[in-house]
């Protein structure tokens, strides 16, 4: 089991190569398997959940839209414009992969001044890629890191809340896929500090024996989930009956963001601080390609009415360094080197960015119904 702290010792290269060379893509990622005993831990340390901990409460409005996110080409006036927004609670996570299909779908080489719109994960991993490709870029954003929604984003690699369950269409989940394949490879080869990518395992508690977290047998993402295996119930401390495990990254979103800016302007990019107010200025740019992954902005400057907010609220305690897994159940409990992160809500059309004091207390007493039991 790779935890973050062998994952640092190994490297970026040497895991991203071992990872590609053990799972592949031909049989799919997912194993299921009872390993030897002593191969995993039997007590993990528990996180110290209290009020006095909080080192701070962050509020974030994820840009959410019920029949997933939108790629899509169109045309603007004489200009071509790109739209790659409405990840919902997936917008780091399939960053790359969405990227790269807006890049598809709209580069043309022989135009190679570009614009992007937005500079949180979505519209950096845009950058990058039109960069690779030789484009020439300006990215216009209203906010720079670490005012970004992405910056407050728990940011475990896996597309959680990206559309609605009851009417998703077989096109978006095949299409969520490839995103998300695509992605998983990309973040695999930025693993270490330099972008405080990291292994981390993760522990599913549920009161269901045929758990489908994170993917259901016939979901298509079930073939990139790594490592995972039922425990029995000696091999956890777990106050649960039912606990999965499985392996996936985790991004610690401020470090990342910051590498992902300087990776832009080193390459030879510009980042303008700028709010548009109408079609109209975009279409005064100088560039003739415009790449929109302005998120929740879209739906004022580009009339989309599906985007909506879901507000998501979390506290952030102290650090503890022994903490380097992850915990999924009424909520979650993201282990970061920057922070313990515990959040969970997911409020459809709410707009305040304001703390709700009840909410904080209740994310307190989910977390601490799970680790106070584990300290016995």
């Amino acid at each position: 089991m790779h935890t973050r702290r062998t994952v640092m010792a190994l490297g970026a290269a040497g895991l991203a190569s071992s990872c590609a060379t053990a799972r592949g893509f031909g049989g799919g990622l997912m194993r299921d398997l009872r390993m030897a005993p002593g191969t995993r831990p039997v007590r993990l340390p528990p996180v110290l959940v209290s009020e006095e901990r909080i080192i701070r409460i962050d509020v974030g409005l994820r840009p959410y839209r019920a029949s997933g996110f939108r790629v899509e080409r169109q045309a603007l006036g004489d200009k071509v414009l790109v739209h790659n927004y409405g990840h919902g609670g997936g917008g780091i996570t399939l960053s790359w992969g969405t990227a790269k299909m807006a890049v598809d779908l709209g580069y043309d080489s022989s135009k190679p001044d570009v614009a992007v719109l937005g500079c949180g994960a979505v519209g950096m991993a845009t950058a990058r890629l039109l960069q690779e490709r030789g484009a020439k870029v300006r990215v216009y954003a209203k906010d720079l890191p670490p005012n970004t929604t992405s910056n407050i984003a728990g940011a475990q690699w896996w597309p959680s809340s990206t559309f609605d369950e009851q009417s998703a269409t077989p096109d978006i989940r095949q299409r969520q896929f490839e995103a998300a394949r695509f992605a998983f490879r990309r973040y695999q080869s930025l693993v270490g500090d330099a972008y405080g990518v990291s292994w981390e395992t993760n522990y599913s508690l549920s009161n269901n024996p045929n758990s489908t977290y994170p993917a259901a047998p016939d979901d298509p993402m079930h073939a990139l989930i790594v490592n995972l295996r039922r425990l029995a119930p000696d091999e956890h401390n777990f106050p649960s009956p039912f606990v999965h495990q499985f392996d996936t990254m985790m991004i610690e979103t401020p470090l990342y963001l910051r590498r992902m800016e300087l990776d832009v302007r080193q390459a030879g990019g510009e980042i303008h601080v700028r709010e548009f107010a109408d079609i109209s200025q975009l279409q005064a740019l100088p560039e003739q390609t415009i790449f929109n992954c302005t998120g929740l902005g879209a739906g004022r400057l580009f009339g989309d009415t599906e985007i909506e907010p879901v507000r998501g609220q979390r506290a952030i305690l102290l650090p503890q360094p022994e903490i380097d897994y992850n915990v999924i159940s009424r909520g979650y409990m993201f282990g970061r080197r920057d922070g313990i992160v515990l959040g969970g809500t997911f409020e459809h059309g709410n707009w305040s960015l304001e703390p709700d004091p009840q909410t904080t207390a209740n994310i307190l007493a989910r977390h601490r119904a799970i680790f106070d039991p584990m300290r016995a």
